[in-house]
């Protein structure tokens, strides 16, 4: 469409972001590393569901479908494939410079080919205790098809020769069994020094001694990655059960089609022409050349041995509870609004393991999209159900790359007694409620929270999300509506009963374009209008259409994008009321604000929704009105610290160009100052972190 950016082409722009906090000197070395093995994954990702969504598009032509096709998706192909390339050339650029710095640290990551005697000696022993029985060389060529390939493993394509001929040569394959044993192996190292290996280094050492029975004299290896098409095709056959669709296309993603080929661009040719012909891919597909290491994700993980260290900030408990023993009885007297990653999530865990243990408590209902790996919230639930009490959890089984996860959680979940909801066709639940029910003096009384973020205590130490605990009985009363929506998806009456949050697919679309209305209005009146908008994404053209005629009629547009922003808001009409940006800093942006000036009485709304078709017409999701006045101002400030964000920043303009906000006097990080002002609230007399600014120059562009 005319006056939007493409989607993935935003996307993309998002991960460049990424890359710029690799390239910045003043975040510390290993986190810096991080960010490499974020973009990394974020590309796998990209690869596995857009690109693979978008060759499904070209394939289907004009066909009908119930994707919502994008305009020319070849050509999109064919801007992503170029834009990869230069964001691949850009990363190695970045590392490059991250190994330099690594040395002046005495870090020094180390091949094969420059281990000292000590170092060849450990390797060989390492070899030989640790890995030999992990993997299991393939000799190809003898193979009519290639094995399977696992899609988040590196390979090792080895070229074998004999000293004395050019002609006999095989060809073989080896996985890295990173999985297994990790990627990372610290080596024997001076004082003062440490020395790193990688895994599919240590093979390489090895690969005249595990091919010697063939008596080659000479081994060349390239690490190669493929990346394949990860969506799951859930079809509409009555007959199977969602669980069995689940497995099935889990298993279906074993043999997806190829969307990328990543290789060591010194491959032989020899190699490189018979890997692509068995994966059946031509120079017109993702084939991107690339360094010698390859799957960057497991640099996330990269060992803690730098000097200088990560500045991040433990999360304190919020202030309501520290001198309570209950964060119950807290939220029965008056709402609380926790941030985290600032705020500790042991608050959250708190009132799930009271109410597990609480004798009045009848029930507890909960929605969960992705959980960490040994959750304390379901610990807590099925503590619950062994004191007797009634638990719901509706567990999206369709969470993207969670499926496999889900599936064992419902099976032990349901072993426990607890009764397990698996969704609705057609939809996935995103909405982050929470509904617990308790008699006491024969009154029944509920309570719980909405939450921007996933129950997931792991992720909480670095996403940053908003989440009211509450126990008022009008939201409580629209939560009970959406769980008796989940229990009967048949009786969408409960999702249209719901009075005080608004609500996906039912309600919300039409709420928001009715508040944005209401801004025009005030506006072509001459009355103050404003929206302050912070979401993850927004490609939803119908809310991008209306705030464009939101900002034709003079509504001041305040906008903090993370993600994908497909709206093009530098217009020269547009330049003093309209501010659009994106944050990418330590903690990832997660939290969704919206905030309505409303001829004077503001509404402000948390949400678990991004503006997007995904989560407007084809999730479950809520936004809880926030009424309570000191919240409102809590909202208010952390908002308004973002919105004067100079050093994290970005500019969110037409040409996707990422220059860096850069404005006069204070420097301002928001995500530590809002640290700063959250723990001062509940610290008065206690001095708050104050880091030294690093010196920024006026202008950054990648």
């Amino acid at each position: 469409m005319k006056n939007l950016i493409p989607r993935d082409i935003s996307w993309l722009s998002f991960n460049a972001r990424v890359l710029q906090e690799a390239a910045d000197p003043s975040v510390p070395l290993r986190e810096r590393i991080r960010f490499l093995g974020i973009h990394s994954n974020n590309m796998d990702e990209f690869f596995r569901v857009r690109v693979a969504t978008l060759k499904r598009m070209i394939e289907l032509g004009g066909k009908k479908s119930n994707m919502h096709l994008e305009e020319n998706p070849q050509s999109i192909v064919e801007q992503i494939q170029m834009i990869v390339l230069d964001q691949q050339n850009e990363f190695n650029r970045i590392w490059q410079g991250i190994l330099k710095e690594m040395q002046e640290q005495g870090v020094f990551l180390v091949d094969e080919k420059k281990l000292s005697r000590q170092q060849q000696q450990f390797v060989k022993t390492f070899f030989e205790e640790e890995v030999r029985s992990n993997i299991i060389p393939l000799m190809i060529e003898s193979l009519p098809q290639l094995p399977y390939l696992r899609e988040k493993s590196i390979y090792l394509g080895v070229v074998m020769r004999r000293q004395d001929t050019a002609y006999q040569q095989k060809y073989a394959l080896i996985e890295v069994p990173s999985r297994i044993i990790g990627r990372f192996i610290q080596l024997p190292a001076p004082d003062g020094q440490h020395h790193i290996i990688l895994l599919e280094d240590i093979i390489r050492f090895n690969l005249p001694y595990i091919f010697s029975y063939f008596n080659y004299t000479k081994f060349d290896s390239y690490v190669f990655k493929v990346t394949k098409d990860a969506e799951l095709d859930i079809d509409n056959d009555l007959t199977t059960s969602l669980v069995q669709k689940i497995q099935k296309g889990i298993k279906n993603r074993r043999i997806g089609k190829p969307t990328r080929f990543v290789f060591d661009k010194e491959m032989d040719s020899g190699l490189l022409e018979y890997l692509m012909k068995k994966l059946h891919l031509s120079r017109m597909d993702n084939i991107i050349p690339g360094g010698r290491i390859h799957n960057f994700r497991h640099f996330m993980d990269f060992p803690d041995v730098f000097k200088h260290k990560s500045l991040r900030r433990e999360p304190f408990t919020h202030p309501a509870f520290v001198n309570s023993s209950r964060v119950t009885d807290v939220i029965l007297k008056h709402d609380v609004l926790l941030h985290f990653p600032h705020h500790s999530f042991n608050s959250v865990i708190d009132l799930l393991r009271e109410a597990a243990m609480d004798p009045e408590v009848i029930s507890i209902k909960i929605t969960a999209y992705r959980l960490a790996s040994n959750s304390k919230v379901i610990n807590a639930l099925i503590n619950a159900v062994r004191n007797g009490k009634a638990v719901t959890v509706m567990l999206e089984l369709r969470a993207r790359f969670n499926e496999e996860d889900n599936l064992e959680w419902k099976e032990r979940l349901e072993e426990e007694g607890v009764k397990v909801l698996l969704g609705i066709p057609n939809m996935k639940v995103h909405a982050k409620l929470c509904m617990i029910t308790k008699r006491s003096n024969k009154k029944t009384i509920q309570y719980g929270f909405v939450s921007t973020g996933n129950l997931n205590e792991k992720t909480a130490k670095v996403y940053a999300d908003a989440c009211v605990l509450t126990g008022n009985r009008n939201v409580m009363a629209d939560i009970n509506r959406i769980f008796k929506y989940l229990e009967n998806a048949s009786r969408i009456k409960y999702l249209d009963a719901c009075k005080t949050l608004m609500v996906c697919p039912t309600s919300m679309r039409q709420q928001l374009t009715q508040l944005i209305n209401t801004e025009i209005k005030n506006a072509k009146a001459k009355r103050k209008a404003s929206i302050t908008l912070k979401v993850n994404s927004l490609s939803d053209p119908q809310l991008i259409w209306k705030l464009y005629e939101a900002a034709d009629a003079g509504v001041s547009l305040n906008l903090i994008i993370r993600g994908i922003c497909c709206a093009k808001l530098k217009h020269k009409k547009w330049h003093h009321h309209v501010k659009s940006i994106s944050i990418v800093d330590e903690y990832l942006e997660h939290s969704r604000v919206i905030i309505f000036e409303n001829g004077g009485r503001e509404k402000i709304f948390i949400s678990s929704a991004d503006w997007m078709i995904r989560n407007l017409d084809h999730r479950i999701e809520a936004a809880l009105p926030v009424k309570n006045k000191i919240l409102c101002q809590e909202i208010k400030d952390i908002l308004g610290i973002q919105l004067r964000d100079n050093i994290k920043a970005r500019i969110l303009d037409n040409n996707l160009d990422n220059n860096y906000v850069r404005t006069p006097g204070k420097k301002i990080r928001s995500q530590i100052e809002t640290y700063n002002y959250l723990y001062k609230k509940a610290w008065p007399a206690k001095p708050a972190m104050q880091p030294d600014m690093p010196e920024i120059p006026d202008v950054v562009v990648v």
